[in-house]
């Protein structure tokens, strides 16, 4: 058994919803074992002892979009390249991640969702959990593609994607073009979430499509109608329904004012930090790729030669910190935004996503300003800096 003590832990309460508290010890193994008062803990009972030196212990940290990072992406054919950044995701707190796809050709998303699957059979100890993958395109609009290859976009097909619904765990869609009534059920069906993005969908098209199943908003203000008083648009759909909305928190994709009115409309629920970071992640500035496309990276911005915004080069305890600066958000609050909220959503809220007992002992202990001291994935160390 080991055990972490004189850390300010982020549990949750009596209804749920996270809280910090002091004064006790959290001991596990592969799993969360016991949380006890510290002068009911005996030094003895534990083969190694960390001492959090007053840092925050809280539930590693879940990136539900994330297509690369340290020089690897998804689609890479290379087989190392999801170890490479299920290692680096742990450097930044995440524990837990959805390795994204691209709008390629898609026989190579295919390949893509093969080696994700057999990645999910093999975690290794020195990385992050892959919990599976999110399917980004290419069921998607030509007029809001973004950063996406237009020459592959297809018709949303449920069969395309039925020999892979144990590998997808979300699904980026545009509602508006949908032919096949029955795609979102169908996949409700199958365990996989349906999210709105890339989409020319109005107010109304995005809120049937919510009230068909779809339950998550892909990087809410991009990529998408805005929020206008006569044509609230998709922007207008998150906010006014309990659809979990994804927020890319680095200041370049969303206004800090922009952040700050999401959280208050969301009422601070049902909100979901991602870094849709790239290959360029974590490599500074310079010439980069995304789906096939030359990206620059200049300072925090990502873009095509032609402007374009593409993706981000943001690590997730980064964005923690900005999001909190930006709204006010106490610290609990942030952190379940980016653990107990996806884990949810996903259904895994059961093994990950608390500090509870039973649940996979995956910890991140940082401090004020979300510097990473120790990543925890399964019971074992993945970082320590």
């Amino acid at each position: 058994m080991k055990a972490i003590r004189n850390g300010v832990l982020i549990i949750p309460d009596e209804d749920g919803h996270f809280k910090a508290q002091t004064d006790d010890v959290l001991c596990y193994d592969e799993r969360i074992m016991q949380i006890i008062p510290a002068a009911e803990f005996s030094p003895s009972d534990a083969d190694e002892i960390i001492d959090a030196a007053g840092a925050y212990v809280a539930p590693g940290f879940l990136n539900v979009h994330i297509h690369g990072c340290d020089g690897a992406d998804t689609m890479d054919e290379d087989a190392g390249a999801l170890a490479r950044i299920a290692a680096f995701q742990a450097r930044t707190g995440v524990t837990s991640f959805l390795p994204t796809t691209m709008t390629c050709a898609f026989d190579s998303v295919e390949s893509a969702l093969v080696r994700i699957r057999a990645a999910m059979a093999e975690q290794g100890s020195r990385g992050a959990r892959i919990l599976g993958a999110h399917m980004e395109g290419p069921f998607i609009s030509p007029a809001k593609k973004g950063a996406q290859d237009e020459h592959y976009i297809l018709p949303a097909a449920f069969e395309k994607i039925a020999p892979y619904a144990d590998v997808i765990k979300i699904i980026t869609i545009a509602p508006e073009t949908l032919t096949e009534k029955d795609f979102i059920e169908n996949c409700r069906a199958h365990g996989i979430v349906v999210s709105i993005g890339h989409t020319s969908a109005d107010y109304e098209t995005a809120r049937a499509a919510i009230a068909a199943g779809a339950t998550h908003v892909t990087h809410l203000c991009n990529a998408m109608t805005p929020l206008n008083h006569r044509h609230p648009g998709v922007l207008g759909a998150g906010l006014d329904t309990e659809a979990n909305c994804e927020l890319i928190v680095d200041n370049v994709h969303v206004h800090p004012a922009m952040q700050r009115i999401i959280y208050h409309a969301k009422r601070g629920r049902n909100l979901i930090p991602i870094t849709d970071s790239l290959r360029a992640c974590g490599l500074g500035e310079g010439v980069s790729e995304l789906g096939g496309q030359r990206v620059y990276v200049k300072g925090t911005l990502a873009t095509l030669a032609d402007g374009t915004i593409a993706g981000s080069v943001l690590c997730m305890n980064d964005g923690l910190r900005i999001l909190r600066a930006n709204t006010g958000a106490e610290i609990p609050a942030v952190v379940e935004m980016a653990t107990r909220t996806p884990a949810e959503e996903l259904g895994v809220y059961d093994d990950l996503g608390s500090l509870s007992v039973g649940k996979y002992a995956d910890i991140a202990i940082f401090d004020e300003e979300f510097r990473i001291r120790r990543t925890i994935v399964g019971g074992r160390d993945c970082f320590v800096p």
